[in-house]
């Protein structure tokens, strides 16, 4: 059996796509809403996948870096773009330091509107 459960926040912040040939090259703004997935086959002692108070720490650590800043000047997003793709990366990459031997992240999706998202899994 495989577990998968997730958690979302939202956050608030600017950027503008450098090289980008549009209106996204100018700064705007976004609500940003973030949902982030763990995965695992294994329950520990508690019947738990991964503690959500963990889930939400961390991801509040990462928001917190985020959330109302001009993204293109915080690292890493004054050396890449911005964008939602590179945004769910960064934030994956940051929740792995909380997996454990039995809980992986395994999808961190990041809507820059309703309609629009971006999605990082393995």
């Amino acid at each position: 059996m495989k577990y998968k459960l997730s958690v979302t926040k939202n956050f608030a912040s600017a950027h503008c796509l450098r090289e980008y040939k549009g209106r996204c090259e100018n700064l705007h703004g976004h609500n940003w809403k973030i949902r982030a997935a763990f995965s695992g086959s294994k329950l520990d002692n508690t019947g738990m996948l991964i503690d959500f108070t963990d889930i939400k720490k961390h991801l509040d650590k990462i928001i917190a870096y985020l959330d109302h800043k001009f993204l293109n000047e915080i690292d890493p997003f004054n050396k890449i773009n911005p964008t939602a793709e590179n945004i769910a990366a960064f934030i994956y990459e940051q929740l792995k330091q909380i997996e454990t031997e039995t809980a992986k992240v395994c999808e961190v999706e990041v809507w820059e509107s309703e309609s629009s998202s971006a999605l990082v899994s393995i």
